[in-house]
This record gives structure tokens, C-alpha cells and sequence, in this order.
């Protein structure tokens, strides 16, 4: 095997095909159109984060209220126990 008259520039890379000049514009318009997809997914997964933010405060608020109730309970449950 010889490789003498092989000019790399002859010849594209591996993988590389040679795009015809309606695949770059199509490919173009597809590339735009995922990145807003993208975008729109992100902003949309921002929204979702925040929502969950509020319920997880909402959350801590109604678990330190129980935490509250419960000890309320704890301690008529010990005073109804002395006075019998």
C-alpha cells in the first residue's frame, strides 16, 4: 500500500460528509428550532423549581406547626396524667 498522491485535503474526515447547500440551510433551521425547544424547556424546568421551592417552604411551615401541635398534646397528655 502506497500513499504517496493522497492529499488529506482531497478527501474529508472521517464521518465528515460534504453538505449539500440545502442540508445546511435545513440543518440550520433545525438547529434553531431545537435551541428554542431547549430554551423553552429550561425556562419551563425554572418555573417547575420554583414552584417546588414555595410548596417545600409551605411544607417546613406545616411540619414545625405539627412539631408544635404535638408537643401542645404531649404536655395536656402529662398534666390530665398527674391529675389522676
Amino acid at each position: 500500500m502506497e500513499f504517496d498522491n493522497f492529499v488529506a485535503e482531497d478527501s474529508p474526515g472521517w464521518g465528515i460528509t460534504s453538505p449539500k447547500s440545502g442540508d445546511i440551510v435545513r440543518d440550520a433551521i433545525k438547529k434553531e428550532r431545537v435551541l428554542k425547544e431547549i430554551i423553552a424547556y429550561q425556562e419551563d424546568l425554572r418555573a417547575m423549581l420554583s414552584k417546588v421551592d414555595t410548596v417545600q417552604k409551605e411544607v417546613d411551615k406545616l411540619v414545625s406547626g405539627n412539631e408544635t401541635l404535638q408537643m401542645y398534646i404531649d404536655n395536656l397528655t402529662v398534666q390530665m396524667a398527674k391529675r389522676r
